[in-house]
Order: C-alpha cells, then sequence, then structure tokens
C-alpha cells in the first residue's frame, strides 16, 4: 500500500464550497475503492489542512498510478491547488507498525 500526506494552507474560496468538494472527491473515490481497491483519508485542522492518502494494489500493481489518472482525482488535485493558492506539498509516507 503507497501512502501519502498532502500539506496546503486554506487560502481562496469559503469552507462551505470546498467541503462541499471534498465530499463529491470521496464519494467518487469510494466508488472506484470498491472496483479498485483504493481508499482516501482527508484530515482537517484550521488554518492548515493535512490529508492522507492511500492506494492499496488490488488487481492492478500501480494502482495508485491508475487513481491519479482518473478524471475525478485530476479536477480534485487542481481544485486543492486554487483553494491552497498553488502551494501543495505531497509526501510520499512509509508505514513500519501498526496496532491491531
Amino acid at each position: 500500500m503507497k501512502h501519502f500526506m498532502i500539506k496546503y494552507q486554506f487560502a481562496n474560496g469559503t469552507t462551505e464550497e470546498w467541503h462541499r468538494e471534498i465530499g463529491r472527491f470521496h464519494l467518487r473515490a469510494r466508488q472506484r475503492s470498491r472496483a479498485e481497491g483504493k481508499d482516501h483519508l482527508p484530515l482537517h485542522e484550521e488554518p492548515r489542512r493535512f490529508q492522507l492518502l492511500s492506494s492499496r494494489r488490488g488487481r492492478r500493481r500501480a494502482g495508485h498510478q491508475d487513481l491519479q489518472a482518473r478524471d475525478f482525482f485530476k479536477h480534485y488535485t487542481e481544485k486543492t491547488r486554487q483553494v491552497a493558492g498553488g502551494d501543495v506539498v505531497v509526501t510520499p509516507m512509509e508505514l513500519i507498525a501498526e496496532t491491531a
């Protein structure tokens, strides 16, 4: 499974509009995750925003690359850049341990 942390500062638009956009993205991502084995979870702290993105390797070896190629993912990536004023940091993460 691949993990990424996305960090940005909310700079443009309204929180309500952005939350609706997040909801639309999650609906599409959940629909895809049932078919492709991908998952997305957002975390928000004002004024900074943090999002965790995880993509599992399902039947396809490069599940995260498949997700990134989807139109809904590209749309959400662009919307994230817009609300952040262009400053978005994506950091790969490695899960080294977890509890039951």
